[in-house]
């Protein structure tokens, strides 16, 4: 009587350990997921070798830190707009964003490409000009729109506007010389982030070139 007692106290043990298992199994597969990181994208490798040396002195210029009006600063956020349903809103992808604000990154750029035509020297520098005392020019920029806009769910577009200024710093105050918007759109490879970042990245090399050419025809 016992040992029958016993088998099927050890069976009925056995079973509701092999259910608490299956439970432990189910509540595991069913907690949520760590959430994924998003992915980080910048305006490509840049420049990939070295520019040759000028044969005579690139003339000097200053260059400010870039202004993002009403922005919270260093946000990393890849903004688009929904143009055919609400323009007005900006919105941020979740899975995606820049690796650096996106000030950083349009700065970097530039600096490299005017570099081509340009001594690009830091605003704060304050450096000499050679044969006298003048400071060189300084240009600020501001950062207006640097977002995707979609002009329906599946055609979309990089925006870039910037505004620039070119001031000649002087002892009684800074005179100016001269002030554009440039205003830029490239269309997308694809309807997502990673189109996105192709083309503003497009519209940046663009705005590098229309803004080289507008300095140097203020510099005449």
């Amino acid at each position: 009587m016992n040992t029958h007692f016993l088998i099927a106290a050890r069976a009925c043990a056995a079973r509701a350990t092999a259910v608490f298992s299956l439970f432990l199994i189910g509540a595991c597969s069913s907690l949520p997921q760590p959430p994924q990181a998003p992915q980080p994208y910048d305006l490509g490798p840049g420049m990939v070798q070295a520019v040759p040396l000028a044969a005579s002195a690139l003339p000097a210029l200053a260059l400010a830190e870039i202004d993002v009006p009403g922005e919270a600063t260093g946000s990393r956020a890849m903004l688009y707009r929904l143009g055919y349903a609400d323009a007005q809103q900006l919105r941020a992808y979740q899975q995606a964003r820049w690796s650096q604000p996106p000030a950083v990154l349009l700065q970097q750029r530039l600096r490299e490409r005017l570099g081509a035509a340009y001594s690009v020297l830091d605003a704060l520098d304050r450096p000499l000009q050679s044969g006298g005392n003048a400071r060189p020019p300084v240009l600020r920029l501001s950062l207006e729109e640097f977002s995707q806009l979609f002009a329906s769910p599946e055609r979309s577009s990089a925006l870039l506007r910037l505004r620039a200024t070119l001031v000649q710093p002087q002892t009684e105050g800074e005179h100016l010389l001269g002030q554009r918007v440039f205003v830029l759109q490239h269309s997308a490879p694809s309807a997502d982030a990673a189109g996105g970042a192709q083309a503003l990245s497009a519209a940046t090399e663009a705005l590098a070139q229309e803004l080289q050419g507008w300095l140097q025809s203020l510099q005449k």
